[in-house]
């Protein structure tokens, strides 16, 4: 990620790449009891056809989907806003992803920033069942909630009231410390 490369599953020849960090992410999950996986699909890349890119991505993720089912876990793909080689910038890009592979085990990771920046926030309820995680920051700034305009709580209460019963992470910069940018989140709304 801090190359810029925005994720494996779409990238041809880094397949071996790709399974070792999924045999070693498997092994920790195993020992923690996690059950998500973030898949992020990667970028375009110059000089291969985007059809190839997209075979290679259903191909990895049936693959993964074959690995995480082991652990009954879920795969989340997420959308991403403001990286223009990253293919995967709405719900519904993501959406046909998930169905040209047909996988259970495949679900959405929507992260309300994202969504809010690419003006898709409307969608999220009614996307509620096929959501695997949800993770927020406030935009604009992807800071915490209260710091943007975006209405996480009506966002939140309407995924609920759609029946989403998972957990929501949390993913932004605070403007102060870590600590003190929880302010906005009463402590049993807190997990953990």
């Amino acid at each position: 990620m801090s190359a810029g490369d925005s994720g494996l599953v779409s990238w041809p020849g880094r397949q071996a790449e790709l399974q070792e960090s999924v045999d070693v992410a498997l092994d920790i999950a195993r020992r923690l009891g996690t059950r998500r996986f973030n898949a992020l699909y990667g970028n375009r890349l110059d000089g291969v056809d985007p059809r190839e890119q997209d075979e290679c991505a259903v191909s990895t993720l049936d693959r993964l989907a074959d690995r995480v089912a082991e652990l009954d876990g879920r795969i989340v793909l997420e959308a991403l806003s403001g990286r223009p080689a990253y293919p995967l910038s709405s719900t519904a890009d993501a959406l046909a992803v998930l169905d040209r592979v047909g996988r259970p085990e495949l679900t959405l990771l929507t992260d309300l920033y994202h969504r809010a920046v690419v003006g898709d926030l409307d969608t999220v309820a009614e996307h509620a069942a096929r959501t695997g995680h949800v993770q927020l920051a406030d935009a604009p700034g992807r800071h915490e909630p209260g710091s943007g305009t975006t209405d996480l709580d009506g966002v939140l209460t309407a995924l609920e009231a759609a029946g989403y019963d998972g957990y929501v992470g949390l993913e932004y910069l605070p403007t102060t410390d870590t600590v003190t940018s929880l302010d906005w989140l009463p402590r049993e709304r807190r997990s953990g």
